[in-house]
């Protein structure tokens, strides 16, 4: 076989992946066009990716076409350098060194029919993927001279025809779903007119409402705690001062009394709102509950413009859509619906009760009425060593420091008397009283100790008269201005404690939770009703349907069964099928279980002759034909990504020994498919139920919708018996219905259908044995030959290794558990149809040579 029948590089490559250029060409395109082409392929900005093929003997005369792909900015390359067998040593330059640079050294290899091209394409495509580029450089720049011969183990999926039963299984789950519990529903996820029901907020229209009329019985309540509230501020603000302590501004003050009125008025505005609440807890609102509420003080408007019945059932129908839309399954629509149901059932403003006494309990008024004691001064020590130093400061006065000394101690321990007298926790009568200690018998004793020691401190130095005068000065002023700060500070944390101010807080959380009750359980009832009963009925008829399509599938699955029994049970109907039945437990570890069936599956599109289709559907598994090639173990789980912009080599191209090749077995292409045109077709069923439930939700007939779920799923299956799903419905080819094409357009795009070539499926299980955390050499094939292996270095730590899987495998029907236990250090793809290990195996370090610049020779 020629070299160049397989092309080694892909035609198109991928958005982001690495630009590959093959230097070994020659004729139409030589090495300086594959430079020029590959500078001018577009890539994603501040990432220069390239994959270099060449021959491992001209790395170093292709030196400068190495340095012109850095020419534009920082590029990275992988250079895949083939040997030939004879070769034992490997020769480049200092471009193409770490970290922007490292070479793979692979050996051509024609034995057992495997052309050398073949095996590079599959690796082409691996070391091209922009996740396994970066890995693979980054391994090479642990390893020695950045040059490795990687050791490889690939599973490759390729895109065949597929059972189709199970495609229409997986397609009926996609659409229905599974039992899920009650789904959470918030105000951002829904449409305005269902979130107005669900945050609790008021319309705008409605932010300038009393709803407590100062005249009336909540809203005299309100008034009066309000001004209890203010009257208490004003006098801690008058007693804070300097004008509490020294004058008798705040004898007229009583603030133990202000606060008791405090918690009374407001456990009377408490008790008023409770009654409000109990008086109109029904679930609708009457003329009658407006009469109560207005004789409770509750004055309700008019319903706000931004709601109306009328405005709920399209509301629900764009939410239904919207879910829909974004791919949950019926089951999984009805959960969200039964929850937004449960959450806009009117259940009356006595359920508010709890949440009053939550705002304002007896727990609340205690604290609020509890008594706290006034403490100035700071800690005893610290007042009777700063009064005594001050004591000794005026003492130092000649003479007259024997009589300022101690007058100093006695003028602290008066301010701290009268701080005592005249604390705030006190009513004036002595009716209400919270104790209180300030300090002065410590003041005084230290003051007159440090009198006493200040003044014969004074009549030993000898001061001028002028400095004791100053020092007496300052102290006396420190003294005053101390038990000033004092008497502040203890005022500010006395009142902190008490925090009167709360009642202000606690009457603004009683406003909002009025104002939430009066919108939302009196003026919303009906239509959080009517929303409700919707809501309801729509999940009713979504899991009714999902019902109906999980019965759909069983018959076939039980008519699998006859195929077993012999010839004499016929053939199966249009619609059936042979693999039907097919269930996970079906596949095994033996490969002679899986010999007939291999044959009828075949390998692909070009297999196919006219009639094959029947045989396949048919079940003839036990009239193998010549033609069709073993295939390997289907793959139970698929692969969204169906290959590469130009497609896999020829299926009659035999693989090299470490790619094992394995055929789709319904992957997403085509179950995605499938469920997109159920959901488009419930859809349309949906869009006949809404003026129904718009008249009245409780009379929803469910049994006509449910029959043309039925008609729907036949439709559906009998396309994807003819021609596995590749046309489109044809209602939606001539549907003309405005609302209809506007329902459907958030849901399928028929522009982009796939055909039937890309609507195949891979397998993730091999994937994950192949991907164990056990580090095992054996399971990778080296891409050189036996002669080879004495090049190769035999330390195992020097060795790296890159675990790759697309990222689609893990996102498939088998969720995560299939992964459980591969290593942490696998490296997910974003897209590609190969998955696998590439061990890179350092040479010895007399084989690499590098040449310098000026030993380089030119392209």
């Amino acid at each position: 076989m020629s070299p160049r029948v397989l092309p080694v590089l892909p035609e198109r490559p991928l958005p982001g992946h690495a630009v590959c250029l093959d230097l070994r060409t020659s004729g139409t395109y030589d090495s300086d066009d594959a430079v020029r082409a590959a500078l001018d392929a577009p890539q994603p900005g501040g990432e220069r990716r390239f994959l270099v093929v060449d021959e491992a003997d001209r790395l170093v005369a292709h030196q400068l076409l190495y340095e012109r792909l850095s020419s534009y900015g920082p590029a990275h390359v992988v250079c895949l350098a083939v040997g030939a067998r004879g070769d034992r040593t490997l020769s480049r330059s200092l471009t193409l060194r770490p970290p922007a640079a490292g070479v793979l050294w692979v050996f051509d290899s024609t034995e057992d029919g495997v052309p050398g091209e073949a095996v590079l394409r599959p690796l082409v495509d691996v070391l091209s993927t922009p996740e396994v580029f970066d890995a693979v450089l980054r391994a090479l720049g642990e390893v020695v001279h950045g040059v490795a011969v990687p050791a490889v183990r690939v599973l490759e999926h390729d895109l065949t025809d597929e059972a189709r039963a199970r495609a229409w299984r997986q397609a009926v789950e996609g659409l229905t779903g599974p039992e899920v519990p009650a789904g959470n529903v918030s105000a951002e996820q829904v449409p305005g007119a269902l979130a107005l029901l669900l945050d609790e907020g008021v319309p705008r229209s409605l932010s300038g409402h009393q709803w407590l009329p100062p005249q009336g019985r909540a809203g005299s309540r309100l008034t009066a705690c309000d001004e209890a509230v203010g009257e208490a501020v004003e006098g801690f603000h008058r007693v804070r001062g300097p004008a509490g302590l020294l004058t008798g501004a705040g004898r007229a003050v009583d603030l133990p009394a202000d606060i008791e009125r405090v918690a009374e008025e407001l456990d009377r505005f408490r008790t008023a709102v409770a009654d409000a609440f109990g008086a109109a807890g029904g679930t609708r609102l009457t003329a009658e509950h407006r009469g109560v509420l207005r004789d409770r003080g509750v004055e309700l408007p008019e319903l706000p413009r931004e709601i109306s019945r009328a405005g709920i059932v399209p509301a629900l129908r764009d939410l239904t859509h919207d879910l829909i839309g974004k791919g949950l399954p019926l089951r999984s629509v009805a959960a969200r619906l039964s929850s937004l149901s449960a959450r806009t059932a009117p259940v009356g403003s006595a359920a508010r009760l709890a949440r009053l006494d939550a705002i304002c309990g007896p727990e609340r008024l205690r604290r609020l009425r509890a008594r706290h004691p006034f403490t100035a001064g700071g800690s005893r020590p610290a007042a009777f060593a700063v009064t005594g130093l001050l004591a000794l400061l005026a003492g130092v006065w000649p003479v007259l420091g024997w009589g300022l000394g101690p007058a100093v101690g006695v003028l602290a321990a008066g301010l701290a008397h009268l701080m005592l007298r005249r604390r705030p926790n006190r009513s004036p009568d002595g009716r209400i009283d919270g104790g209180g200690a300030t300090g002065a018998a410590p003041r005084l004793f230290g003051g007159l100790l440090g009198g006493l020691v200040g003044a014969g401190l004074g009549q030993f130095l000898g001061l001028p008269v002028w400095a004791g005068a100053v020092a007496a000065t300052v102290s006396v002023a420190a003294v005053v201005l101390l038990a000033l700060r004092d008497w502040t500070r203890a005022v500010d944390d006395w009142w902190a404690r008490a925090d009167p101010e709360e009642a202000w807080r606690i009457l603004r959380e009683i406003q909002a939770l009025v104002v939430t009750t009066a919108v939302h359980d009196w003026l919303f009832a009906e239509v959080r009703h009517h929303c409700s009963a919707g809501a309801g009925a729509v999940a009713g008829l979504l899991r009714g349907l999902a019902e109906t399509a999980d019965a759909h599938g069983q018959p076939y699955a039980a008519r699998k069964t006859r195929k077993a029994d012999g010839p004499e049970a016929g053939p199966p109907p249009v619609g059936e099928t042979g693999t039907a039945s097919w269930s996970w437990e079906d596949w095994r570890d033996d490969a002679d279980d899986w010999g007939n069936g291999a044959e009828a599956w075949g390998d692909g599109p070009e297999a196919w002759g006219d009639g094959a289709e029947e045989d396949l559907w048919s079940g003839s598994a036990e009239e193998p034909r010549a033609d069709r090639t073993a295939a390997q173990e289907p793959p139970p789980f698929p692969s969204p990504d169906p290959g590469g912009a130009d497609g896999p080599p020829p299926l009659s191209v035999p693989a090299p020994g470490w790619l094992e090749r394995r055929y789709g077995d319904g992957g997403p292409a085509l179950v995605d498919t499938l469920v997109g045109d159920l959901v488009a077709g419930t859809v349309l069923i949906l869009d006949r139920c809404w003026a129904g439930i718009e008249r009245d939700p409780g009379a929803l007939a469910r049994a006509g919708h449910e029959q043309r779920l039925t008609e729907l799923l036949d439709e559906t299956r009998l396309r994807l018996v003819r021609d596995v799903a590749a046309s489109p419905p044809p209602r939606y080819e001539g549907l003309r219905d405005p609302d209809a094409l506007t329902s459907l357009a958030a849901f399928t795009d028929r522009s982009d259908r796939p055909d039937a070539a890309r609507l195949t499926g891979v397998a993730a299980d091999a994937v994950a044995l192949l991907l164990l955390a056990e580090d095992d050499p054996g399971r990778t094939v080296a891409l050189c030959g036996p002669e080879h292996l004495r090049l190769l270095s035999h330390d195992p730590m020097a060795a790296r290794q890159v675990r790759f899987v697309p990222e689609a495998m893990r996102r498939g029907a088998a969720g995560d558990d299939i992964w459980r236990g591969t290593a942490e250090d696998v490296v997910w793809t974003g897209a590609g149809r190969h998955a696998g290990i590439l061990r890179l195996v350092p040479l010895r370090a007399d084989v690499v040579h590098t040449v310098r610049a000026e030993e380089a020779g030119e392209p």
